[in-house]
């Protein structure tokens, strides 16, 4: 099994280039050590962000439903694939920064891989039944969209993630076109459950609590899921070790740093 070190802080809300920031200074330094042959571990940060609208590479502002120069939240140009999106706070954000050549050098792969963790975490815990769209990157239920995955890969390195709305007010949703995608809705976990129960593994069903509840049980079960599924042997790391690198100026197209 491959060693990938984990800084969780899924319970805390850091701004959006903040852990862009950090994303960039571990694959920069995972690439100094692959030239060296030292690169022996792969890293995941799962987290939540203040609101921002963020958008790929080839994203168009057409997709935004607000003049950018009055944007109600920060707007953030990045180097992954895929649309526009929005995360806030009720989403968790999961970064895995992995080396395809110890994996698969395939990124259909990687996608499909990606969307296989939240499909069981929500079979397993939720007993919602989830599913991909054919042409379209991203995990569904029905006709709404529960998770969002862009990545951007460099010397088969790959970083950005997926998004999957547990608890998330989907209203900044109605801003933009999620995903470049329209006729389509945007969904959450809390939204599908209703009467909020989840599956405790014994045959019946448990009911969460309050929002911070069913924060926990995806969270607990994403890391399961995906742990398992990439074959990997966990270890924590403190975010005191994590490194801040300047963004570029062009990246935040509005808004203060968030």
């Amino acid at each position: 099994m491959f060693r990938c070190e984990c800084f969780d802080m899924y319970k805390d809300v850091v701004p959006y280039s903040v852990a862009w920031s950090w994303q960039k200074s571990i694959v920069k330094e995972r690439q100094a050590l692959m030239e060296r042959n030292e690169d022996c571990s792969d890293t995941l940060i799962i987290l939540q962000h203040h609101p921002v609208y963020t958008l790929g590479t080839a994203s168009s502002e057409e997709n935004l439903n607000f003049d950018i120069k009055d944007a109600p939240y920060s707007v953030y140009r990045t180097e992954r694939g895929g649309e526009v999106t929005y995360h806030g706070p009720g989403q968790l954000v999961m970064y895995p920064i992995i080396n395809l050549r110890y994996h698969k050098m395939d990124l259909h792969w990687y996608l499909r891989t990606l969307e296989e963790v939240v499909i069981r975490v929500l079979s397993s815990m939720f007993s919602i039944k989830a599913s991909r769209l054919e042409g379209f990157t991203g995990v569904w239920v029905g006709d709404q969209k529960l998770a969002a995955i862009g990545i951007r890969v460099s010397k088969w390195i790959a970083y950005h993630g997926l998004a999957l709305n547990v608890t998330t007010d989907l209203t900044p949703f109605q801003r933009i076109v999620p995903c470049g995608i329209r006729n389509r809705q945007v969904g959450s976990i809390k939204g599908l459950l209703g009467e909020p129960r989840y599956s405790n593994g014994n045959g019946t069903e448990d009911i969460y609590t309050d929002a911070c509840q069913l924060m926990d049980i995806t969270h607990n079960s994403l890391l399961k899921e995906f742990f398992e599924i990439f074959k990997f042997t966990l270890h924590h790391r403190s975010t005191s070790d994590l490194k801040f690198q300047e963004e570029e100026p062009s990246s935040l197209l509005t808004g203060k740093h968030s």
